[in-house]
């Protein structure tokens, strides 16, 4: 990887996208530090830190994704989450209008107007959103007293949407003018943000209280194996693919015997990416979250053992094994989701069909519906196992957050979003500096 960045500094137009993008990382996190007009910071940080015991750690997740800007109620606060939102609506629709199908399938045209769709799906949530937050907070007496209280919470309505908006911009010229889908790297940006605060925890809670050096020693290594483990793993999870043979037919065209060529599908393992894990997590915490706001706990019945079952932070401790019910019902929702989220994103009988038309076959399997089967058998089967690669990822920090009393925000999507997007953006770079050393045979 850094002989990757030391090479494409050498070339002027990646060097000069290099310090686009970390320009512009730049200006993301001055902008997670620059507070919203009206909010008063000290009872705001006390609010969600009383909010966040008695949800007991459901807002974490969200102040991971957002890199700290939520709990400091920058004009950030909103972050991307907006977008990521939006686009999964549109891509859902897409399935279920035929308008936006045709859009999708209508190349380079229909996708630009799938994207201005989303900018504007993406600007009403963010209102929506802002406006909700700036009403709740009001209620919650976290807003300053000085003032016209509608003046103030329209002015935090306008900045929390406009950063919003404006992070999504930034994320599309990162995309045009820097390295990498700018939409990712903003989010991961905001999610590294977080890490050496929770390295920062682990050392406090593990190292530095332990009771003699070889205590901190061994905590320290079964920490560092621990995360080496899970980077490894996630790594392996992103890159592994499954390649299905397909061979081209010979055929004529003017005097000449063309095609004849051999080619692969490449089926990724983790063909949904991190999808199902934000979809599960969504799903959980969702409840939690509600109840929460509401002041609405269950205390010690039915209901309130199924909140608690559904909270990530009490599941695998020792002392509340029946906690870890939830766990159990989080695990199926991610094999779910793998399954469901692929099916929408992967028609193995258009690609049948795709391949027919070209005189294309897959060997030993005859055109048509019978190398559509083939097709979504084999997906089946890579499916299920790039769900159990992503529970596996997941579990890990689940585990030891449970077992050891751990509080870490970063987990298994924390960290598929990271190397994912810093393998992509390094095959990104590769691939352009292929393009500007190649050399056809008329400079030769």
């Amino acid at each position: 990887m850094f002989e990757t960045l030391r090479n494409a500094f050498k070339i002027k137009d990646i060097r000069n996208r290099l310090l686009f993008t970390l320009l512009m990382l730049v200006v993301i996190r001055l902008g997670c530090q620059l507070p919203v007009p009206g909010v008063n910071s000290e009872l705001f940080k006390q609010w969600f830190e009383d909010l966040t015991k008695m949800a007991e750690g459901s807002f974490d997740f969200f102040n991971a994704f957002t890199g700290g800007s939520f709990i400091n109620m920058s004009v950030f606060a909103l972050n991307i989450t907006p977008y990521i939102t939006s686009s999964i609506i549109v891509q859902l629709m897409t399935i279920a209008i035929p308008k936006l199908e045709e859009m999708h399938k209508d190349g380079e045209d229909g996708r630009k107007k799938l994207a201005a769709i989303t900018r504007y799906l993406t600007v009403a949530l963010s209102l929506i959103e802002s406006t909700a937050m700036a009403i709740g907070f009001d209620r919650q007496g976290v807003l300053n007293e000085d003032g016209n209280k509608v003046l103030t919470i329209i002015t935090m309505v306008v900045a929390l949407t406009a950063g919003s908006a404006f992070l999504m911009w930034i994320g599309e010229q990162i995309t045009e003018y820097g390295v990498g889908n700018g939409i990712s790297i903003v989010l991961t940006i905001n999610i590294i943000s977080r890490i050496p605060e929770d390295l920062g925890s682990l050392y406090e809670m593990f190292i530095k209280s332990a009771s003699t050096v070889a205590y901190a020693v061994l905590a320290a290594v079964i920490i560092l194996a621990v995360i080496l483990l899970t980077v490894v793993l996630t790594i392996l999870l992103c890159d592994a693919e499954r390649r299905i043979p397909v061979q081209y037919s010979k055929k004529m065209q003017g005097r000449k015997m063309v095609g004849g060529q051999s080619t692969f599908i490449p089926l990724k393992v983790n063909t949904a990416g991190v999808i199902p894990i934000i979809f599960a997590s969504s799903l959980m915490q969702f409840p939690v979250v509600i109840c929460q706001l509401l002041n609405v706990n269950g205390g010690t019945s039915i209901w309130g053992k199924i909140l608690k079952a559904l909270s990530s932070s009490n599941w695998c401790k020792r002392d509340d094994p029946v906690s870890s019910i939830g766990l159990l019902v989080y695990i199926l929702l991610v094999v779910f989701f793998a399954y469901f989220y692929t099916s929408i994103t992967f028609n193995p009988l258009e690609v049948a069909d795709n391949l027919k038309r070209g005189g294309g076959m897959i060997p030993g399997r005859r055109p048509g519906k019978p190398t559509s089967d083939y097709l979504t058998e084999i997906l089946n089967a890579i499916i299920f196992i790039g769900a159990v690669g992503l529970v596996i990822v997941a579990v890990i920090p689940i585990f030891f957050n449970g077992m050891f009393g751990a509080s870490v925000t970063f987990g298994g999507t924390s960290l598929i979003i990271i190397v994912g997007v810093i393998l992509e953006t390094i095959k990104q770079i590769e691939s352009q500096m292929v393009v500007r050393y190649y050399k056809g045979f008329l400079n030769t």
